[in-house]
Protein backbone atom coordinates (compact mmCIF):
# COMPACT_ATOMS: atom_id res chain seq x y z
CA UNK A 1 0.00 0.00 0.00
CA UNK A 2 2.97 2.39 0.71
CA UNK A 3 4.32 1.92 -2.86
CA UNK A 4 0.92 2.80 -4.19
CA UNK A 5 0.41 5.52 -2.08
CA UNK A 6 3.91 7.04 -3.10
CA UNK A 7 2.98 6.81 -6.35
CA UNK A 8 -0.83 8.12 -6.30
CA UNK A 9 1.04 11.16 -4.26
CA UNK A 10 4.33 11.34 -7.08
CA UNK A 11 1.11 11.60 -10.12
CA UNK A 12 -1.33 14.36 -7.99
CA UNK A 13 0.85 17.20 -7.20
CA UNK A 14 -1.16 20.53 -6.38
CA UNK A 15 -0.72 23.18 -9.15
CA UNK A 16 2.28 21.19 -10.14
CA UNK A 17 4.09 22.01 -7.09
CA UNK A 18 5.63 18.54 -6.26
CA UNK A 19 6.71 19.85 -2.69
CA UNK A 20 2.82 19.33 -1.98
CA UNK A 21 0.02 16.70 -2.57
CA UNK A 22 -3.10 17.15 -3.86
CA UNK A 23 -5.75 17.00 -0.91
CA UNK A 24 -9.12 15.34 -2.07
CA UNK A 25 -12.44 14.56 -0.05
CA UNK A 26 -13.44 10.76 -0.57
CA UNK A 27 -16.93 11.21 -2.08
CA UNK A 28 -19.86 8.76 -1.68
CA UNK A 29 -19.44 6.05 -3.40
CA UNK A 30 -15.44 5.72 -1.72
CA UNK A 31 -16.56 5.57 1.85
CA UNK A 32 -19.27 2.34 1.97
CA UNK A 33 -15.61 0.83 -0.12
CA UNK A 34 -13.26 1.87 2.48
CA UNK A 35 -15.84 0.37 5.22
CA UNK A 36 -16.28 -2.70 3.52
CA UNK A 37 -12.70 -3.37 2.57
CA UNK A 38 -11.27 -2.31 5.93
CA UNK A 39 -13.94 -4.95 7.65
CA UNK A 40 -13.14 -7.68 5.21
CA UNK A 41 -9.29 -7.53 6.09
CA UNK A 42 -9.82 -6.89 9.64
CA UNK A 43 -12.06 -10.36 9.19
CA UNK A 44 -9.25 -12.18 7.43
CA UNK A 45 -6.87 -11.25 9.71
CA UNK A 46 -9.04 -12.07 12.81
CA UNK A 47 -8.33 -15.89 11.72
CA UNK A 48 -4.89 -15.51 10.62
CA UNK A 49 -3.83 -14.07 14.50
CA UNK A 50 -6.18 -16.60 15.43
CA UNK A 51 -4.23 -19.06 14.03
CA UNK A 52 -0.85 -18.14 15.30
CA UNK A 53 -2.19 -17.97 19.13
CA UNK A 54 -1.77 -13.85 19.42
CA UNK A 55 -2.46 -12.50 22.52
CA UNK A 56 -4.81 -10.06 22.53
CA UNK A 57 -6.88 -10.72 19.68
CA UNK A 58 -9.54 -8.21 19.75
CA UNK A 59 -6.82 -5.06 20.16
CA UNK A 60 -4.82 -6.71 17.49
CA UNK A 61 -7.38 -7.17 14.85
CA UNK A 62 -8.70 -3.63 15.50
CA UNK A 63 -4.85 -2.45 15.34
CA UNK A 64 -4.93 -4.36 11.57
CA UNK A 65 -8.09 -2.58 10.71
CA UNK A 66 -6.99 0.92 11.63
CA UNK A 67 -3.62 0.20 9.96
CA UNK A 68 -4.98 -0.64 6.50
CA UNK A 69 -7.72 1.99 6.63
CA UNK A 70 -4.84 4.57 7.16
CA UNK A 71 -2.65 3.07 4.49
CA UNK A 72 -5.76 3.06 2.00
CA UNK A 73 -6.62 6.81 3.24
CA UNK A 74 -2.80 7.42 2.17
CA UNK A 75 -3.47 6.27 -0.95
CA UNK A 76 -6.01 8.17 -2.21
CA UNK A 77 -4.56 11.56 -0.55
CA UNK A 78 -7.41 11.91 1.93
CA UNK A 79 -6.74 14.12 5.26
CA UNK A 80 -8.87 11.30 7.49
CA UNK A 81 -5.66 9.02 7.25
CA UNK A 82 -3.85 10.86 9.61
CA UNK A 83 -7.10 10.23 11.85
CA UNK A 84 -6.83 7.01 11.26
CA UNK A 85 -3.23 6.50 12.11
CA UNK A 86 -4.24 8.35 15.24
CA UNK A 87 -6.87 6.07 16.02
CA UNK A 88 -3.64 3.17 15.03
CA UNK A 89 -1.72 5.01 17.84
CA UNK A 90 -4.61 4.51 20.16
CA UNK A 91 -4.54 1.46 19.94
CA UNK A 92 -1.01 -0.12 19.96
CA UNK A 93 -1.30 2.06 23.15
CA UNK A 94 -2.98 -0.20 24.74
CA UNK A 95 -1.69 -3.47 23.50
CA UNK A 96 1.75 -2.07 24.90
CA UNK A 97 0.09 -0.76 28.19
CA UNK A 98 -1.21 -4.49 28.33
CA UNK A 99 2.48 -6.05 27.65
CA UNK A 100 3.82 -3.69 29.80
CA UNK A 101 2.07 -5.42 32.84
CA UNK A 102 4.21 -8.15 32.67
CA UNK A 103 7.41 -6.74 31.59
CA UNK A 104 7.81 -3.09 32.38
CA UNK A 105 10.60 -2.83 29.92
CA UNK A 106 7.74 -2.42 26.80
CA UNK A 107 6.76 1.13 28.48
CA UNK A 108 9.44 2.73 25.97
CA UNK A 109 6.92 1.36 23.26
CA UNK A 110 3.89 3.27 24.86
CA UNK A 111 5.80 6.34 24.93
CA UNK A 112 7.28 5.90 21.39
CA UNK A 113 3.62 5.37 20.21
CA UNK A 114 2.11 7.97 22.38
CA UNK A 115 4.82 10.61 20.21
CA UNK A 116 3.28 8.96 17.53
CA UNK A 117 -0.14 9.97 18.50
CA UNK A 118 1.00 13.57 19.47
CA UNK A 119 2.51 13.69 15.89
CA UNK A 120 -0.45 12.05 14.21
CA UNK A 121 -2.88 14.51 15.59
CA UNK A 122 -0.88 17.36 14.70
CA UNK A 123 -0.59 16.34 10.83
CA UNK A 124 -4.44 15.77 11.00
CA UNK A 125 -4.94 19.35 11.68
CA UNK A 126 -2.34 20.35 9.64
CA UNK A 127 -3.73 18.15 6.12
CA UNK A 128 -7.17 19.69 7.15
CA UNK A 129 -5.99 23.09 6.77
CA UNK A 130 -4.22 22.27 3.75
CA UNK A 131 -7.11 21.23 1.70
CA UNK A 132 -9.22 23.91 2.93
CA UNK A 133 -6.64 26.03 1.62
CA UNK A 134 -6.26 24.39 -1.65
CA UNK A 135 -10.24 24.24 -1.68
CA UNK A 136 -10.47 27.83 -1.43
CA UNK A 137 -7.54 28.30 -3.88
Amino acid sequence: MAVFALISWLKNPYKGNKAEVEVRRLNKKEIPVVILLTIAVSVLFFFILRAFGTANLLPGTVSVATSFAAAYLTFKRSAFFAAAYAANDIVLIVLWILAARNDISYISVVICFSVFLVNDIYGFIRWLDMRNRQEKG
